[in-house]
């Protein structure tokens, strides 16, 4: 009795340490849930401490010797541990709105299907200053605003080359202040072409008190709807207030993003109201909200992606969270945003890689926008010009409606011309046929644009050796160095790693070592050989490192100021050049023959987004192919524009071999400085899959393409099933298993469900 007395004691004397203004009754405390930011699947029990406390609130919490900021998910009265060891969180963010129940249900449900942690999965959903353990910064909008001094010089007064000085004057002459989002969908480049503005005090920073944006008051109108455009918003707009998934077929150039105009318009005319547009890449945001702006200036509208700074992306997040942001957007983790009042989702080209997250919670942006429009009860429109064969496989089977734009907005373009040109080596000139070399000299002698297509940067792949065949490998992975001649380095695209070009082969000692092989830095210094007269500018990862690059580019192609551009896949999608009317592609063999499955998939939607940019005007356009193999019926497909032949033919293929979309899959992966922890990782897992009933296959462990990355040795094993709720049953319990194997904290390991690299 007495030791039971004593517990008591210090019970209290530990729970008044962190609450000493009051003597807390800790058999009428609540007990808190909350999900942290740690590797253990699993909420950990708080006592509130005499605060009060919502679900869906932030909180302090100490973690070991740590304080972490978590998220409570659950209230209750009990909890399975004895009380004198439940801890007080030690405070709550009573500032800052609790995250919707609806948005709680959606990262629950995602970690449960992705198999993450609770608390990875729900805190790394939030901007970074909401992570962090301590209050995040209060809102301080800033803007722009001509002064008086600005005004009276005139935008004549700006040099005519200062064009983007030109642009910010003309859209700050026509508004009281301009905030940096709206400057943004301007031009990514605008915080350095305001600030000579700002030296000379023709411009002023100033702090916006009111919640509304300060825009120019008239929007552009559109241009009138083709019949298929105006079907496919009246069907759309039809199942407002209701979830039905409609994919919008269109080809290149057949004014999807109208489309999506026009259906925010409709939707936006309820209020309240919110719209969420999802793309794919960064590069694609900024113009997108440039029209978007222009169609609709007095709504408020942000964007949400990586390039954004902390301050500018909890800004926007709180905008969409309290229903002042009527329009969203956003690349992958913006699925995610809270939108109270959230009407209609667009995931603009549906199909592309880069809505998976490829660490962390491995989640399908594409796949969580639908559930979040079910969970809503409200539309979603999946756009591509190549949909995904998931996709294609649902509307062909009921689950989605399928919209079709057979032909490009403007009556007078036409689709781009297909050739495919023989690349055998001895036909060549410098990597390049006859015939593209003359293509091209008629598009500068007519003065029209030109874009060549080669998705592999730097100067050349390979540094080989002419003697004894040495190649530079990386030290930490399976691949070559890639030649960066300019830069006279190696350098490793895979880790980062950089060395010097030796000047004679390690192995032998020959001095003649020969870069190999065509990367973009190779295409533009032989064009600028070839053509010492054309303006040639080349766009990928190196030359737009720098932020606002982009844009500057993209404004120079608009300008006339380029001729030919060298491009990866960078510019193969969702740009629009009126006077390109030529597209060289220079190689593409080496997907048609891939392992993957997805390879031929993949180059298909590749090559028929980089077509597309040929030709959107009145301007003919044309696309020259070069490949050694002219004959391949994926070729075929492509010369014809045939999307859907193609499309049946691949899911026939994948329906023969029992492959997605007729089957699900998962992948566990494993890593480790050494292969063999990987492999006694990998077989104590498929021994216990082996003990699991189910209606599964588990294949034998198997090492990827790239074997070592990053200086970790690589290994992983698939997991298939008939059905879905087969393979997330199996999961379910294999996972929780797997977890306890001893060798599983000897290697870094981790799973994915439906994964789209094997």
């Amino acid at each position: 009795m007495g030791f039971q007395c004593d517990a008591e004691s210090k019970r209290k004397r530990y729970f008044n340490e962190f609450c000493p203004l009051t003597l807390l009754d800790l058999d009428t405390m609540t007990i808190l849930r909350v999900a942290l930011d740690v590797p253990l699947d699993t909420l950990f029990d708080y006592h509130d401490g005499g605060h009060s406390v919502e679900v869906g609130q932030r909180v302090l919490v100490p973690f070991g010797r740590r304080r972490l900021a978590g998220i409570v998910l659950e209230k209750t009265d009990h909890s399975q541990f004895p009380q004198d060891r439940i801890k007080p969180v030690l405070e709550v963010f009573q500032s800052e709105p609790p995250l919707s129940q609806e948005i709680l249900q959606i990262l629950r449900f995602a970690a449960s299907y992705y198999h993450a942690p609770i608390g990875q999965a729900i805190v790394s959903a939030l901007p970074a200053p909401l992570r962090a353990p301590r209050p995040a910064p209060h809102e301080r909008r800033l803007g722009y605003r001509l002064t008086a001094t600005g005004r009276a010089a005139g935008v004549e007064a700006l040099p005519r080359q200062a064009v983007l000085q030109r642009k910010l004057w003309l859209a700050l002459a026509q508004a009281e202040a301009l905030e940096a989002s709206a400057l943004a969908a301007i031009s990514a480049g605008w915080r350095a072409a305001v600030k000579p503005l700002l030296a000379k005090q023709w411009v002023e920073s100033v702090v916006l008190d009111t919640a509304e944006a300060f825009a120019p008051s008239q929007p552009t109108p559109g241009p009138v709807l083709n019949p298929e455009q105006q079907q496919a918003v009246d069907a759309v707009a039809a199942c407002l207030g209701r979830f039905q998934v409609a994919l919008l077929h269109g080809i290149t150039g057949s004014g999807k993003t109208e489309v999506y105009m026009r259906l925010l318009q409709t939707a936006l005319r309820e209020s309240p109201a919110q719209v969420l547009v999802l793309v794919p890449e960064i590069n694609l945001t900024p113009q997108l909200e440039h029209r978007f702006h222009s169609r609709f200036p007095h709504e408020r509208m942000v964007s949400l992606h990586s390039q954004m700074n902390d301050g500018e992306r909890l800004r926007n997040w709180r905008l969409a969270e309290s229903g002042r942001a009527r329009i969203v957007i956003g690349t992958r983790l913006a699925v995610f945003t809270p939108m109270p009042h959230l009407k209609l989702i667009v995931v603009d080209e549906e199909h592309d890689a880069s809505y998976k997250q490829q660490d962390g919670m491995r989640y399908s942006a594409r796949d969580i926008a639908i559930l979040r429009a079910k969970q809503a009860g409200i539309p979603i429109l999946l756009g591509s010009a190549t949909p995904s064969l998931e996709s294609w496989h649902n509307a062909r089977c009921g689950r989605y409606m399928l919209l079709t734009l057979g032909s490009r907005a403007i009556a007078t373009a036409r689709l781009p011309e297909i050739h495919t040109i023989p690349a055998a080596a001895g036909l060549l000139r410098d990597g390049f046929s006859p015939l593209l070399l003359e293509a091209l000299r008629q598009r500068l002698a007519r003065g029209e644009q030109s874009l060549l297509f080669i998705n592999r940067r730097g100067y050349a792949p390979v540094l080989l050796c002419s003697s004894c065949a040495w190649t530079a490998p990386c030290t930490r992975c399976s691949a070559h160095l890639v030649v960066h001649l300019r830069d006279k380095r190696l350098c490793c695209h895979h880790c980062g790693h950089e060395q010097r070009i030796p000047l004679q082969c390690p192995r032998c000692g020959n001095p003649d070592l020969r870069p190999t092989g065509q990367g973009t830095q190779r295409v533009e210094a032989t064009l600028a050989r070839l053509f010492p007269q054309a303006r040639i500018l080349r766009v990928d990862r190196d030359s737009t490192r720098r932020k606002g690059a982009m844009a500057g580019m993209m404004s120079d192609v608009h300008g006339g100021h380029v001729d030919i551009l060298v491009g990866t896949q960078m510019l193969a999608k969702g740009h629009d050049f009126p006077n390109l009317t030529l597209v060289g592609v220079l190689d593409t063999d080496s997907a048609l023959f891939s392992a993957d499955f997805r390879a031929a998939e993949r180059l298909f939607a590749q090559l028929m987004q980089v077509a597309g940019r040929a030709g959107r005007a009145e301007k003919p356009g044309q696309v020259l192919i070069q490949t050694a193999f002219p004959d391949h019926v994926l070729f075929h497909a492509l010369k014809r524009h045939d999307f859907t032949e193609f499309a049946a033919s691949q899911l026939e293929e994948r329906r023969m071999a029992g492959l997605p979309p007729y089957c699900f899959q998962a992948v566990l992966r494993a890593e480790a400085a050494r292969l063999a922890p990987v492999q006694e990782f990998l077989q104590e897992a498929v021994q216990l899959a082996h003990t699991i009933a189910g209606r599964v296959t588990v294949y034998d462990p198997v090492r990827p393409t790239l074997q070592r990355l990053k200086g970790l040795e690589r290994a992983q094993l698939l997991v298939q099933a008939e059905s879905r709720k087969a393979l997330q049953k199996f999961l379910d319990q294999w996972m929780n298993e797997v977890r306890t194997l001893p060798s599983a904290g000897k290697v870094r390991w981790s799973l994915d469900v439906d994964p789209l690299e094997i």
